[in-house]
């Protein structure tokens, strides 16, 4: 990757591709980075050496490939500012829900991918979705990926509209996983052990049952039979879930969540 890429936005996520890019060898100063937020370019140029201009500006004829790391709300009229100065580049969009159409039509390009990562990211153990327009080439694909893979796994899509169902199970799945490890902090507190020992029970509980169901053939189903002993303390709690009807109210909180992505794309997206 010896081409020069620039980031609209300079927010947790860009940071974790920026961060990953730089750990594979990318220079610091290769990377472009508009934010206008003083504290998110101090963060850069201190941790990463990547200096960050207010504003967005001729120097941006330079990228080979464009992120767009800004939130949905503020997408349309980001690019609007940027679009004359980056007629050739490839454009790789990471705002939740605004669809590709949009974003073709605001910049006046056809070379437009969509990326739904999570926050993970920063950490190198995230999962990004991807879908790219006709205009992408295999060779941009490629180069995607090879952005992507800096900060964990990524997976393309066929079908775009499957991006707002990512964006429900995976995009927002870190928030699920943390509601859930509070839960059990909370209920590990109120039966007597610290708040310490109960989160650290609890986070080390989900990275192994994470790591299991990775290394393991079988389908989470039959991983949670192998827990739940006839008459043992997993099938109590399980049947105490079941009766509250747990398992639905999840599936349907990230309906929620995937029709929350599509009213964006509605709301945020008009050309």
């Amino acid at each position: 990757m010896t081409k020069r890429i620039a980031f609209i936005g300079g927010g947790n996520m860009a940071s974790a591709i920026i961060g990953g890019l730089i750990g594979q060898g990318f220079e610091p100063e290769d990377i472009d980075v508009v934010e206008p937020f003083a504290e998110a370019q101090n963060n850069l140029e201190t941790i990463y050496g990547v200096l960050a201009q207010t504003q967005p500006g001729p120097f941006l004829t330079q990228a080979d490939m464009v992120i767009w790391a800004v939130k949905p709300q503020i997408l349309k009229e980001a690019t609007l500012q940027v679009r004359a100065h980056t007629p050739k580049a490839l454009h790789l969009s990471i705002a939740a829900g605004i669809r590709s159409d949009s974003i073709a039509g605001w910049l006046g390009s056809e070379r437009v991918a969509r990326a739904m990562p999570n926050t993970p990211a920063l950490i190198g153990k995230g999962i990004t979705a991807l879908f790219a327009r006709p205009g992408v080439t295999a060779q941009d694909k490629e180069w995607v990926g090879q952005v992507m893979t800096t900060t964990g796994e990524f997976l393309w899509l066929d079908h775009e509209e499957n991006l707002d169902v990512v964006t429900a199970i995976s995009g927002s799945g870190p928030a699920y996983t943390f509601y859930f490890m509070e839960a059990m902090a909370d209920a590990g507190t109120e039966m007597g052990l610290t708040r310490a020992q109960a989160y650290q029970l609890a986070v080390a509980t989900f990275i192994g049952a994470g790591e299991l169901a990775r290394a393991s053939k079988e389908t989470p189903e039959i991983l949670r039979q192998r827990v739940t002993s006839q008459g043992g303390t997993t099938q109590a709690a399980i049947a105490s879930m079941d009766k509250d009807n747990i398992k639905t109210h999840f599936i349907e909180a990230m309906r929620v969540a995937r029709q929350r992505a599509k009213e964006l794309g509605d709301e945020f997206g008009g050309v």
